[in-house]
């Protein structure tokens, strides 16, 4: 095949790729450009017979109204909470072992890898009821510490897959030279491997405080308390206890909830982008 037929080709094939990348983003941006839509109407035009997505009179007093609300507030609050514990602990949890899948190589290695990664891809749901009964006997039921447990779990597998990653690059000397000189091989891991991996441990961090940020089955089904949950069942009872003509409200909120997450993946993108991509090149 001729070069310029090589250069239609990979032209044709470069076209169906952005074609079908510009058909998922449209897919996915004209609900959230409807719900933003929604947030900045007065009452009197969320049901108007005339289909536009810019109103004719937008205005941000719903934002200032859902703000000023104390419970929002305190939704806010506790899915930050959460979702921190959640990334927080597999953190502590998933260091030592994606250090270890990484510098030892022992018996069902593989396998057990393979087997964290398929606990990730394992649904809540499947495990809730089981989960419930043993919360309930260990006293941990409508506590942010209980499910906060279940959040570092479900977080652990994804947390040790990406951090593994990351320490495949750093070179084994480094520590090695480290023992030499007569420290522990716990020792270099915290003075030496620790710090070296700062990039793939704030990039996992964030990935998996956004994911918890979203996450909805667990604290639903193990808190009851209204001051203890999250904002992604907080939203879901702020639904409940609205009335219809308050649907620019429930859109507002809605917004609240979705753009920390937005903003945060905007403003670090290249950060996680750069240290995923760091750990998939050996040093």
């Amino acid at each position: 095949m001729s070069l310029p037929s090589l250069k239609r080709q990979r032209r044709g094939g470069d076209v169906i790729t952005y074609t079908a990348y510009l058909a998922i983003l449209v897919f996915f941006l004209v609900p959230l450009a409807w719900l933003v839509s929604l947030s900045i109407r007065t009452p009197a035009e969320i049901f108007v017979s005339e289909l536009r997505l810019w109103p004719e009179h937008p205005t941000l007093q719903n934002y200032l109204d859902v703000l000023g609300s104390r419970r929002f507030l305190v939704y806010l609050w506790n899915g930050m909470k959460l979702a921190v514990i959640g990334a927080g602990g597999a953190m502590l949890v998933a260091s030592p072992a994606a250090y270890a899948f990484s510098r030892f190589r022992f018996p069902l290695r593989q396998p057990l890898l393979i087997g964290i990664l398929t606990l990730q891809m394992i649904s809540p749901l499947v495990i809730m009821v089981p989960l419930y009964r043993y919360m309930e006997r260990l006293n941990l039921l409508d506590s942010h510490l209980g499910a906060g447990m279940v959040y570092v779990a479900i977080a652990v597998p994804l947390f040790t897959w990406m951090l593994k990653g990351f320490l495949d690059g750093i070179p084994p000397s480094l520590e090695e030279a480290a023992m030499v000189d007569g420290s522990t091989r716990f020792g270099a891991f915290l003075r030496i491997i620790l710090p070296l991996s700062l990039p793939g441990l704030t990039a996992a961090f964030i990935l998996n405080a956004i994911l918890g940020w979203s996450q909805f089955v667990i604290p639903y089904i193990l808190i009851n308390s209204p001051d203890l949950l999250p904002i992604s069942v907080g939203i879901f009872n702020y639904q409940g206890t609205m009335e219809a003509s308050s649907t620019h409200l429930l859109a507002t909120a809605s917004v609240l909830t979705v753009l920390p997450a937005v903003a945060i993946f905007l403003l670090l993108q290249r950060f996680i982008v750069g240290a995923l991509l760091a750990g998939a090149v050996k040093g």
